[in-house]
């Protein structure tokens, strides 16, 4: 069914009783030409990719729980491309285009809200690491906008912007950055995979790779085997753990990210707004919750919830920004769990095992990356060689020592 004004009326006049499901709860066949193991955002959006670009559809999406149980439906739901190497801004920004069309392309309501996203800065230092990165994204084909303190004041006069101990000098603005209604995303990418034949299933936990002369030929599941000649690992925080069941290490560590919402609010954050003297990220949602979050956790773990410190922390950082979030209940919080590759950037590549490819290591950019990454995973995947927005994203990178350090933290994952 093809979703429309055409449709809603139609089914307004019948009661809503000819809404049919989302996709298809396929079950497992015997093979497949290409099997991806993940059914969160990268996963489906492959999928997806690799039916509507490619055209094949002989394609399994394996998810172990259900769909949007993972990352995707435990994320703040903010999109941009506003980073400093060309490595990562040519793929951030294709990702923000593909965003830009994607309700159009896959005929669902994602929610998609190009709101603005502005990075605040506190010193001359920063006002020029932030001058530096709008330079190199617009270099690159992203908009930017450096901003005074005035020009952040006309913006969010709310601000604490002299009463503090880190007084706000100004910020750097992406105009076309915003906010997508996660849970969408994967229902949208789920159903536009399904209606051009991909099986989406669910409940099917992936328990070993099947490797034979040096190739990986199928998978061992809780809903029994499954060959295929093509296999791609998009699990998130689960990389490490699926790696090794084909006997790889990953240079990856696992870390909780968790976020929070605030009771509902009337409207008063237009945008999103990163505070630049501490980790902290807000936005408002449509229902009115103030939705936010910080850093990781800072020990690995594979649980899907946090603990105390971080949320102190996290609030912290919101009323040195703006007291007045103190007068706001905290609703709820959440946690998702976060692939930290060892330079802080993403890996989209071949293994070493034949027929097994790697979609890994995303940090805290996971979900803007959503339809890029699916992309450029689809492109691999399907023409066994690196798409251009990807080519600098390999695996071996950590081998021979190119590696793509956004942040110039070196390689710990805990700073990245």
């Amino acid at each position: 069914m093809r979703y429309s004004l055409t449709s809603l009326l139609k089914q307004t006049l019948t009661g809503h009783k000819g809404w049919t499901p989302q996709w298809r709860d396929a079950a497992p066949k015997a093979e497949y030409d290409i099997i991806i193991v993940g059914g969160g955002g990268h996963g489906l959006a492959t999928a997806y990719y690799l039916a509507k670009e490619y055209g094949l559809r002989n394609i399994a999406v394996l998810e172990k729980s259900w769909i949007g149980s993972g990352n995707i439906g435990r994320n703040t739901t903010i999109i941009r491309s506003n980073y400093l190497l060309s490595e990562n801004i040519s793929l951030y920004e294709l990702s923000l285009k593909l965003w830009e069309g994607l309700e159009q392309d896959f005929n669902y309501n994602a929610m998609v809200s190009q709101r603005g996203v502005l990075n605040l800065y506190h010193s001359d230092g920063q006002r020029d690491a932030y001058a530096r990165r709008g330079n190199m994204m617009r270099l690159n084909g992203a908009d930017s906008e450096l901003l005074d303190r005035e020009g952040v004041r006309k913006l969010y006069p709310f601000l604490n912007f002299d009463a503090a101990r880190f007084p706000i000098q100004g910020g750097l603005l992406q105009k076309r950055g915003g906010t997508v209604r996660h849970d969408a995303v994967a229902w949208g990418y789920a159903r536009g995979a399904s209606d051009r034949g991909v099986d989406v299933i669910q409940n099917c936990e992936v328990t070993g790779i099947d490797i034979v002369d040096g190739r990986a030929v199928g998978v061992q599941t809780s809903r029994g085997a499954i060959r295929a000649k093509k296999i791609g690992l998009a699990v998130a925080g689960s990389s490490s753990r699926v790696a090794a069941m084909a006997g790889m290490r990953l240079p990856i560590e696992s870390h909780v990210l968790q976020a929070f919402v605030s009771e509902g609010l009337k409207p008063v954050i237009p945008g999103v707004i990163t505070f630049g003297a501490g980790h902290f990220y807000i936005s408002q949602s449509d229902k009115g919750g103030l939705v936010f979050g910080g850093d990781i956790d800072g020990y690995n773990s594979y649980a899907q919830r946090g603990n105390l410190p971080v949320v102190e922390d996290v609030c912290e950082g919101g009323m040195a920004l703006m007291p007045a979030i103190g007068r706001a209940r905290m609703l709820r919080n959440w946690g998702g769990l976060v692939d930290m590759s060892m330079d802080g950037s993403p890996i989209i590549d071949r293994t070493h095992v034949k027929g097994l490819y790697l979609n890994a290591g995303w940090c805290y950019g996971g979900f803007k990356a959503t339809p890029g990454s699916g992309f450029v995973f689809a492109h691999l995947l399907a023409k066994d060689e690196p798409h251009p927005a990807a080519n600098r994203l390999l695996l071996d990178r950590f081998l021979s020592g190119h590696i793509v350090d956004e942040k110039g933290q070196g390689a710990q994952p805990n700073l990245h």
